[in-house]
């Protein structure tokens, strides 16, 4: 059976390297320090991140590159997105060629609004070197990890990568559907993190089911038209890395951007609720990112402007969500080709 490396001990990596060594497959998860990999090994769970998941046989901790990556025919990266540049510079030099790489991760680079698949070409040469592939989809790690049923999407432009990692990583409760369209996945599983604050904010106000449903049919609608100027077919933000992975991280309270937006909507500051969330909310690094994005490809997103003043300028949340009340009435599909 293939070797599989996992570069991540978030939640979200030590979930997908558990569920595949589940399978019987060789993982090796990496840690950035000495100290972290030895604690997880010895206590053969996550404490800090997935408390109560027993790691299988076949998973291994270190924090050593060379030792990680030998004899792996995929390197899942599953780190925070502002960090992905830096852990590929400290993976590159032990990489053999061939290996496929594959992004687990949901973000835009703050610089350069890159995501993550174009970041992993510029560090890596990739395709050339080393396939690339991305994954996003309904996945709350802690239901994953607990065994409970899921679905996700793996993109790649080459069909045939996309269809060998889809194969290696799929299990039993874990299915995972194929795509080619690597920047309508990635960009549905980004996007969507903007929404998911704004939904939280009106499970925080209690603004009702009809608010929150609406709100997230305008987000949807924002994603997709961003989507499709950057190149993206509009059906996939119809699929699991579209419309599921928004639906999943805006009703969960599992969603740590929805309890984002939940404490705004209490009135707390932006830094204190990221300093007390216990991991990382992509949303607000995205909505500075996106909103960058969507000025340079002259995409009308108000939402995620709305949520870039709320978060960054002071603007009121309640007079946010008024003023987007307040906007000139369209067609509803104005934007989508409708």
């Amino acid at each position: 059976m293939p070797a599989i490396t996992v570069v991540g001990t978030t939640s979200w990596g030590t979930t997908l390297a558990v569920i595949l060594a589940q399978k019987g497959l060789s993982v090796h998860l990496w840690a950035r320090q000495e100290e972290e990999a030895l604690g997880l090994e010895a206590a053969r769970e996550n404490r800090l991140r997935l408390p109560g998941i027993i790691f299988p046989p076949t998973l291994t901790v270190t924090a050593s590159l060379p030792q990680a990556l030998e004899g792996a025919a995929l390197v899942v990266l599953a780190v925070p997105s502002q960090r992905m540049r830096e852990n590929l510079r400290r993976l590159a030099p032990h990489l053999r060629h061939g290996t496929v790489v594959l992004s687990a991760a949901k973000g835009l680079e703050l610089d350069t609004a890159l995501r993550m698949s174009q970041v992993i070409r510029e560090e890596l040469s990739a395709p050339a070197h080393n396939p690339c592939c991305v994954l996003s989809g309904p996945n709350l790690s802690r239901e994953i990890a607990q065994g409970l049923p899921s679905a996700t999407v793996v993109a790649a432009e080459d069909t045939q990568v996309a269809e060998q990692v889809r194969d290696l990583v799929m299990t039993t409760r874990f299915r995972v559907y194929s795509s080619h369209d690597v920047v309508g996945v990635e960009l549905g599983g980004t996007l969507k993190n903007i929404v998911a604050l704004g939904a939280g904010m009106n499970d925080g106000w209690g603004y009702g089911a009809n608010a929150k449903a609406a709100f997230m049919t305008r987000g949807l609608a924002e994603i997709t038209r961003l989507g499709v100027a950057a190149g993206a077919n509009p059906l996939t933000f119809l699929g699991l890395a579209g419309l599921g992975d928004l639906v999943a991280t805006c009703a969960s309270p599992l969603s740590r951007n929805r309890r984002v937006g939940e404490e705004l909507a209490q009135g707390r500051p932006l830094e204190q609720i990221l300093a007390a969330l216990g991991g990382v909310a992509e949303g607000p690094t995205t909505t500075l990112a996106a909103r960058g994005l969507a000025r340079r490809l002259g995409v009308e997103m108000p939402i995620a402007e709305q949520t870039y003043r709320v978060l960054y300028e002071g603007l009121d949340p309640r007079q946010a969500i008024a003023e987007l009340m307040s906007r000139e009435p369209k067609h509803e599909l104005e934007g989508l080709g409708g």
